[in-house]
């Protein structure tokens, strides 16, 4: 058995970019128990039927066993003989024959017991680099699983050859469990699984804490989950091990500018909401000694970013208010929207501009020719005066401002007393 390897950490970064990729190895037999090439050479694949082999030239030669094995049976045959056959086998309990024995997939079975505990370890971790070298992780995983079960195994179901150096045994189980845990972390860290690539990692620290490779890779999958202090401190001992491994350095330099960056963005973040906490506050002052009520409701209509707000600056308790204000006009069931009503403003301020309405025909609506009403907190009308400034209009207590919004109702003198009627009216009910 070969000297316990494991893999680079990096295989990308440690080979040469301008090589070629390496070549596929080709197809060998596998050394130790197996096939044996003279075997695939002399015998079919399958038990040969001699009487369904048509051969209209008696003088031609016989056929060779596997061309005469294939030529004996039609293809529905065929195709469910390779079912059970291990290399095409996709069903386990239909793998049998009608005994349910299977001869081939017993001897495959059985050869996963052949050695040593240490030994199937290590040749399944053997396995899985040689897939890792071709970057199939999935596969290279998967070898690197079942070198873990065989250690893992509990002793009174160990079916595996005794050993004869129990120390040594004991030593290559050791190396065969850290290089499985440590070479699975690198595959789970290429499939981006990186919670599993930690705790790989944290197995393969268990056997040898003087693992790099393991705290590398463990640093990298904590990067990547933006799990910055673990990820540090994970590269800082690390290096305390090996102060000159060039990857540690380098995963160390990412951690800490992700790190700045992270911080950079939580200051602005802390920042941002410092301002509207004291946005927030002083806008609840300014109301407060506006003598200006408001109220939220579980409603709240969508006014996308209008609000009721200080401006030019928010922040200066010199600004004026500003309203989001609706412009009723419950007559002709009508609205008109102000996304900023100053409180120093008056309503025929607003009305100057948007006076004619395009969808007065009559000509009711003009300025000089309205009445303007606001609800009260009681659900009764207040006349508000259309050149008061809104200011004067909500202090006081008597209008409240619900969920942001101010709402002006605005009827043509004519049709005001029809309007109060109807708006008690429906307060009644």
């Amino acid at each position: 058995m070969g000297k316990v390897e494991e893999l680079p950490d990096d295989y990308d970064e440690s080979q040469d970019q301008q090589a070629q990729p390496p070549q596929a190895p080709k197809p060998t037999l596998p050394e130790g128990p197996g096939i044996p090439s003279s075997f695939l050479a002399s015998h079919a694949p399958f038990p040969i039927q001699k009487d369904k082999i048509k051969n209209d030239d008696p003088m031609a030669p016989e056929l060779p066993p596997a061309m005469a094995s294939i030529r004996s049976y039609t293809p529905e045959e065929l195709a469910d003989m390779m079912k059970k056959t291990p290399l095409f086998m996709t069903d386990l309990e239909n793998a049998g024959d009608e005994e349910g024995e299977n001869v081939m997939l017993d001897a495959l079975r059985a050869l996963q017991y052949e050695g040593t505990r240490a030994e199937v370890a290590l040749s399944f971790r053997e396995q899985g680099n040689e897939s890792a070298k071709l970057k199939q992780w999935i596969d290279a995983k998967e070898f690197y699983t079942k070198g873990i079960a065989v250690l893992n195994v509990k002793k009174e179901d160990d079916k595996w050859e005794k050993p004869t150096d129990f120390e040594k045994e004991e030593q290559m189980q050791r190396e065969a469990r850290e290089a499985c845990y440590a070479n699975r972390a690198l595959c789970n860290l290429e499939l981006k699984n990186y919670r599993s690539t930690t705790l790989d990692c944290a197995q393969a620290l268990k056997v040898n804490p003087n693992n790099v490779k393991a705290y590398y890779r463990s640093s990298m999958a904590l990067l990547a989950l933006d799990k910055i202090s673990e990820a540090e401190d994970t590269a800082v001992r690390g290096l305390a091990i090996d102060p000159s491994n060039k990857s540690l350095q380098q995963v160390s330099e990412k951690i800490a500018a992700r790190k700045k960056l992270l911080e950079g963005i939580a200051a602005r973040k802390r920042a941002d909401q410092e301002r509207k906490r004291k946005e927030v506050q002083l806008l609840n002052t300014a109301l407060q000694a506006r003598q200006i009520r408001v109220r939220k409701t579980d409603q709240s209509p969508d006014m996308e970013d209008a609000k009721v707000h200080l401006t030019p600056d928010p922040l200066s308790p010199e600004s004026t208010l500003a309203f989001p204000t609706m412009i009723l006009y419950p007559m002709d069931a009508q609205t008109d929207f102000i996304k900023a009503f100053s409180e120093m403003d008056s309503i025929i301020d607003h009305l100057s501009y948007l006076f004619p309405l395009p969808w007065d025909s009559k000509g009711d609506y003009r300025p000089d020719s309205v009445d303007c009403y606001m609800e009260t907190t009681t659900d009764g009308l207040i006349k508000a005066g259309k050149k008061l400034p809104l200011l004067q209009i909500l202090s006081g207590g008597k209008v409240e401002v619900v969920d942001d919004l101010v709402k002006v109702i605005v009827v043509p003198a004519t049709k005001s007393q029809k309007f109060i009627q109807e708006f008690k009216a429906k307060k009644k009910k």
